[in-house]
């Protein structure tokens, strides 16, 4: 069996996820002793042998959704965003003197995969609903990655997972050369799955519990406060924009 929570996995954040796995597995009765933290993602996800996961609303859409089982939503910390939701910061030099998106359309624009939500559809479906792209991505590989390339000049604009960039501000200093330019509108939040042949029903449960069992420091640690059933139709319904044009 597998278990991964690999979307805002990084250091100073390990400790607290593999507290809220032990939980999860207790309450299960049943499970992996480690979390998985090595291996494709996409093979992770697609596995058979998965018992749960987390991934990303915008692979869950595009691929995913036939072939796993929808466990539930996150509830985070994010106070602008409903319960279940989250949005993208789009995030630029501190000292840039432009201050509308608009003014970076064809500016450099930092994102992780052509397959992220917060990274690249939600972004692009935001600027498209204000009457432009941004035509020039660059493609890096994490939002930690986009953010720097902003900071060290080799992007001029990105667009980082809210809770992603709380993080960041946590623990890298480099966040102080950014500033947020906007925010995305919220979208559901990044999914737990199981493969298909599981039932979903105990893993939400013992989640739910695992996540209220938490210490208040590791909640903060992880932003996460809740869990909550979005349906499938919810994720299925988010816009997905064109793919990057290459370079």
């Amino acid at each position: 069996m597998i278990a991964a929570l690999p979307m805002y996995d990084r250091p100073e954040t390990a400790a607290a996820n593999d507290r809220l796995w032990q939980g999860v597995r207790s309450g299960l009765g049943y499970g992996p002793e480690t979390l998985t933290r090595d291996g494709d993602l996409w093979n992770i996800w697609q596995s058979p042998d998965l018992l749960i996961a987390q991934t990303c609303g915008y692979p869950f859409r595009a691929r995913l959704h036939p072939h796993v089982q929808l466990v539930g939503t996150p509830i985070l910390a994010l106070p602008d965003c409903p319960p279940g939701h989250y949005c993208s910061v789009i995030v630029v030099r501190a000292d840039d003197s432009r201050d509308s998106p608009e003014a970076f359309a064809t500016a450099r624009f930092a994102y992780n995969e052509a397959l992220s939500q917060s990274g690249w559809a939600a972004p692009q479906t935001w600027a498209a609903a204000r009457g432009f792209s941004f035509t020039n991505p660059v493609q890096t590989g994490a939002h930690r990655a986009s953010a720097m390339a902003v900071t060290e000049g080799r992007a001029d604009i990105a667009a980082v997972d809210a809770l992603t960039w709380d993080i960041l501000r946590a623990h890298d200093r480099f966040t102080d050369g950014l500033r947020v330019l906007a925010r995305t509108e919220p979208t559901p939040a990044l999914p737990y799955i199981t493969a298909q042949a599981n039932d979903p029903a105990p893993l939400f449960d013992a989640l739910r519990a695992a996540i209220s069992g938490l210490s208040p420091d590791d909640r903060t640690t992880l932003g996460i406060t809740g869990l909550i059933r979005l349906p499938a139709s919810d994720y299925l319904a988010v816009p997905s924009p064109p793919p990057p044009r290459p370079n």
